[in-house]
């Protein structure tokens, strides 16, 4: 009996210990702090996408429509349909592929989902507000939804890992411009369109974080409220 019992005693040890070496590899959620410089992106991105939104013939947007259709006319490409999504598939695929994470998936999924309420809200709002005509005579095109959307999986990606992994940020930026770019290229959008989606997208991912609480999996506390009290 007292061999059985050393047993069980040396199996809970070892299975304490392993539950503890556990613990030191999840993820700690680390915020992302307010800095007013942290506005500078997507608010210059954002004005120029208002300033560069003139009507005139000789406006900025529509001079790159007319240099789009004497180099590219006829050009078609559907890849930004799915190159849009790719920064989103990131933030979990890098986890899969063993990258850590700032955020644990529960609070990383709460904040995806607010920053694209707001994000894809605020689009929707605008394109259906504003109804300005895209360069192919079709209707909603400011902002680019597109373009938004990309930029915001961007931003996600490189404040999850771009602190450990200096690569991510200009992997993930650099595949929202080739969306940004595609989108003028198919002549879906003017480049005011792609410049304040762009914007719109980087500060709706950054509010997300700034106002999350972190509620979600939070640690439960290690401390036995009846020591020193009951026995």
């Amino acid at each position: 009996m007292k061999k059985i019992f050393l047993f069980l005693m040396i199996l809970n040890l070892h299975c304490f210990n392993f539950a503890q070496v556990r613990d030191t590899l999840k993820t700690q959620n680390k915020r992302f702090d307010f800095r007013y410089k942290k506005l500078y992106v997507p608010a210059g991105l954002m004005l120029s996408g208002i300033i560069s939104d003139g009507s005139g013939s000789e406006s900025l947007k529509n001079e790159l429509v007319e240099e789009r259709n004497e180099h590219l006319f006829g050009f078609q490409n559907h890849a930004d349909d799915y190159l849009q999504f790719a920064p989103f598939v990131a933030i979990y695929g890098f986890e899969l592929a063993g990258m850590k994470p700032r955020t644990d998936w529960q609070n990383r999924t709460a904040i995806l989902i607010k920053g694209q309420l707001l994000n894809l809200g605020a689009v929707y709002i605008l394109k259906t507000t504003l109804k300005h005509t895209r360069p192919d005579g079709t209707a909603y095109s400011f902002p680019s939804g597109h373009t938004a959307n990309v930029f915001a999986g961007a931003t996600m990606l490189s404040i999850e890992y771009g602190d450990r992994y200096k690569w991510v940020p200009y992997a993930a930026y650099g595949t929202a411009t080739a969306v940004g770019v595609m989108r003028i290229a198919n002549n879906k959008h003017y480049v005011s369109d792609v410049l304040f989606g762009a914007g719109l997208g980087i500060l709706s991912m950054k509010v997300a974080y700034w106002t999350h609480q972190y509620k979600w999996n939070q640690t439960k506390s290690t401390t036995d409220p009846f020591a020193g009290t009951v026995y």
